[in-house]
């Protein structure tokens, strides 16, 4: 990667986009110290302009982003980095700084992963996800394993509006199971991929 530092006074915008639904995360700037931090460590460090030094991001709140992959653009002067992140992206806690939190819909079941990930830190009281995080796996488990055979009640018997009610709610148990577990639907992707290829 040829990359034109001098441009831009030293630093070079960073694109972030999110690894697995192509989300635009939000935009910094890095210097070849950040770059090379960024590389080394695999976490996104930018150059922070208003404190004048490097800014890991997530240092102080937890949420990194972890890099997949590096490009510069075809005049070297701009870089888009494609990172997995961990919670919220913006400091407004959501998960882009780009006015909608919105992923492509043929992604949706990535921002539903976002939503179980937030609202497993709610208040039990006001999100029934933070009540199936409440009683912990073995009723989340049961909840997965009711929704199946439900889905397969329906499915037997052509029930096809049931039949996708169902299967929205077995989805949905399904990933706050994930959740819970600490993987990923990022993950049980890479496994779908790797038997497809």
């Amino acid at each position: 990667m040829e990359l034109n530092f001098e441009k831009g006074g030293g630093l070079l915008p960073a694109i972030i986009q999110d690894a697995q639904t192509r989300q635009v995360l939000m935009l910094g700037y890095m210097n070849a110290e950040s770059l090379a931090k960024t590389e080394a460590e695999g976490k996104v460090t930018f150059f922070s302009r208003s404190k004048g030094r490097l800014w890991t991001k997530g240092e102080t709140s937890g949420n990194f982003l972890y890099v997949q992959k590096i490009m510069g653009d075809c005049d070297g002067d701009t870089l888009l980095i494609l990172a997995d992140p961990v919670g919220p992206v913006c400091h407004t806690g959501h998960s882009t700084c780009f006015a909608e939190d919105v992923a492509p819909p043929d992604h949706f079941l990535y921002r539903l992963e976002q939503v179980v990930q937030e609202r497993s830190q709610a208040s039990p009281e006001e999100s029934y996800t933070a009540r199936l995080f409440a009683k912990g796996i073995n009723k989340i488990a049961q909840k997965v394993g009711e929704e199946a055979v439900e889905t397969v009640i329906d499915a037997i018997a052509d029930n096809r509006d049931r039949l996708t009610e169902e299967s929205a709610d077995l989805l949905y148990h399904l990933l706050v199971l994930l959740h819970y577990r600490k993987l990923s639907l990022a993950e049980v992707e890479a496994v779908l991929r790797k038997r497809h290829a």
